[in-house]
């Protein structure tokens, strides 16, 4: 069973994110960028089901600039097979990705496709979604555990919901999208980085998926979340009770 895992390039975690002077969008100049945490998440089970001997190709792609070659790379580091990426420098909104993650998808034929449940950018929660809907795939959202069956021809997803857990069984192929407790993943040790620059990595256009990425939503500005206010050290409750009542107005 192949399995593909689709990750992205974001701006580091530990970045500091700048708003652009003319509001339109957040600067990326200068920032350190990687992989999105949620789809490391997403390779580290893609590659702990090839070890268990479930899969047996873990296929990595991405969308993104000629920059986002480092992390499938670094996928590849972590033991994926091959990479595929589809090189856009412009802006790729979550329906375009979801229609080229399909195209890559019935070309590669795999058994399972594997994604971060958002990215921590945009955080928009739509791409594993929309993915399963265009391939007319079962989905399992959240994840948390995945097993596959011996047979290869189901899948027993445990989900985060709101009020615990949830367990589905879903008939392969599936869509399932990686939460935080599903693992934690490796460090991609130097041997492997090594490694990984042999690996195949084939770079395709939208042109060559028959996909147009034209973006259908436009940005109207973009805006730093507003300073909050320092807090206060209060002396007594009956102070306490005093601030609520007469300033925040609460009670």
């Amino acid at each position: 069973m192949r399995v593909l895992v689709a990750l992205k390039r974001v701006i580091d975690s530990n970045a500091r994110v700048r708003v652009k002077p003319d509001k339109s969008g957040v600067d990326l100049k200068s920032v350190k960028m990687g992989m999105n945490p949620f789809c490391e998440i997403a390779v580290e089970e893609a590659v702990k089901l090839k070890e268990a001997g479930t899969a047996s190709e873990v296929v990595a792609v991405s969308i993104g600039p000629k920059a986002a070659a480092d992390s499938l790379r670094t996928a590849l580091a972590m033991g994926a097979d091959r990479a595929v990426h589809v090189l856009e420098d412009g802006e790729v909104q979550p329906l375009a990705v979801a229609k080229l993650l399909a195209a890559v998808a019935a070309r590669e034929s795999p058994g399972l496709v594997l994604l971060g449940k958002q990215s921590i950018d945009s955080d928009c929660n739509q791409t594993g979604q929309g993915l399963a809907g265009l391939l007319g795939w079962p989905q399992a959202t959240f994840a948390s555990s995945v097993e596959v069956s011996a047979d290869k021809q189901t899948a027993r997803v445990t989900r985060e919901v709101d009020g615990g857990l949830e367990t589905l069984e879903l008939r392969l192929p599936a869509v399932v999208t990686a939460d935080l407790r599903l693992n934690t993943p490796r460090y991609a040790t130097l041997p492997n980085i090594m490694k990984a620059k042999k690996k195949k990595l084939d770079t395709l256009a939208p042109g060559d998926l028959g996909v147009d990425v034209a973006p259908r939503l436009r940005t109207l500005q973009v805006e730093e979340p507003a300073a909050r206010k320092a807090g206060a050290i209060l002396s007594s409750v009956d102070e306490l009770v005093d601030r609520l009542k007469n300033e925040a107005k609460v009670i």
